[in-house]
């Protein structure tokens, strides 16, 4: 076994990224507080083809140091638009026919290990790293998903949760 070089790859440049096909997925962020999770949701959704990032509320935005850093060029493939309110972002995906869906513990959340995300398109919204997504956000969503886990702590870090969202969400629609 060798392991394989960088030029080996054979990854798409940025605008051959840009002119591909995308998966029919896009992501919220409500209000996230790190730019290291900013570039790495950026770095995730280049991974995944993702359609599109709206970075909410106080998120921050490129060009950022922390999160050129962590995205690794991914903020520059990756389409973005940044958004005041992720309320009327919801609420617009909503009416373009997206299925909103919150990654976050409710009352009633399914549990990622007992449920199918199959519909399409889809919007992800992902919340702030204390305070989760908004419950204004939450009432606006068609379903809640949780991460199960076994540890003393309550949540994963939002980008890692976010990765195995969009793995799970790929393997079930086979877009690799």
């Amino acid at each position: 076994m060798r392991k394989l070089r960088t030029h080996e790859l054979a990854r798409k440049s940025v605008e051959q990224f840009k002119s591909s096909k995308k998966s029919p997925i896009v992501v919220v962020l409500d209000n996230i507080r790190s730019m290291n999770n900013v570039g790495s949701i950026f770095r995730t959704s280049d991974a995944f083809m993702v359609e599109k990032l709206y970075l909410c509320g106080f998120t921050g935005t490129p060009p950022h140091r922390e999160i050129t850093k962590t995205a690794i060029g991914a903020e520059n493939s990756v389409e973005w638009e940044y958004v005041e309110s992720t309320e009327e972002v919801v609420e617009r995906l909503k009416k373009e026919g997206y299925h909103l869906v919150a990654l976050e513990q409710t009352d009633a959340s399914d549990n990622l290990n007992d449920c199918t995300l199959d519909f399409k398109p889809v919007a992800f919204i992902l919340g702030n790293e204390i305070d989760g997504v908004s419950q204004t956000v939450i009432d606006k969503c068609d379903r809640c998903v949780e991460i199960p886990q076994l540890g003393t702590k309550h949540s994963f870090n939002v980008a890692v949760s976010y990765g195995m969202l969009l793995w799970d969400y790929a393997k079930t629609n086979k877009l690799f």
